[in-house]
């Protein structure tokens, strides 16, 4: 039996505007982003019986909690802490843009993201594997249960969608070129089989 898993990036953050890499940064909620996250809530909570999210996982990093917070006010539920549902740390580009970072470094990574992460950043396979890892844990957990949300970040949920249905790792920037501030992602997985059933369904609180 398949779990659907209801996915979601955070709110945007203080370091939205600019594209700043945040990775495992602690990085604050906008106004905006607080109102994403409330209208995130709001849509769930207007789901059919039976159709909304039965469980809240999410990042253990503080602009995923923040965002799930009103879900799961509005929900009933508890959010579970997933350690491995964190962001991925960029290395040398933790905290700066693009254009902050040396043009070598910036154009080796543009070319191949995974042969020219940054250094210091978590090689992308590791990331893959642990954000694949946690949602099929969380899958089996909830297994009958009905939907399940998960909050987590923008990067490490590109390299877990292309790691669950088999697109290779390099070219997750360009297949997934960003999931939006609390839009909805929805996945069905069964043991080690994934479907994408929907991709960047806005829910009323992104740009």
């Amino acid at each position: 039996m398949s779990t659907h898993l209801f996915l979601v990036r955070h709110g945007e953050t203080e370091w939205h505007a600019e594209n700043r890499y945040a990775g495992t940064s602690e990085v604050a909620l906008t106004a905006t982003g607080v109102a994403q996250a409330e209208s995130l809530a709001r849509f769930l909570a207007a789901l059919p019986a039976g159709r909304g999210p039965g469980a809240l996982y999410c990042s253990p990093q503080r602009r995923a909690l923040h965002t799930a917070r009103p879900a799961a006010r509005e929900l009933g539920l508890r959010p579970g802490e997933v350690a491995d549902l964190r962001e991925v740390p960029f290395g040398a580009a933790e905290g700066h843009t693009l254009n902050e970072v040396e043009r070598e470094l910036v154009d080796e990574f543009r070319a191949d993201p995974v042969r020219g992460a940054f250094p210091g950043s978590e090689p992308p396979e590791r990331a893959a594997k642990r954000g694949a890892a946690a949602l099929r844990a969380i899958a089996e957990a909830e297994s009958g249960a009905g939907p399940v949300l998960v909050v987590a970040h923008n990067t490490l949920l590109r390299l877990t969608l292309c790691e669950l249905v088999g697109i290779p790792l390099r070219a997750y920037r360009t297949v997934f070129p960003r999931v939006d501030n609390c839009a909805l992602t929805e996945l069905a997985i069964d043991g080690e089989n994934t479907a994408i059933r929907r991709f960047n369904q806005p829910t009323g609180g992104r740009e």
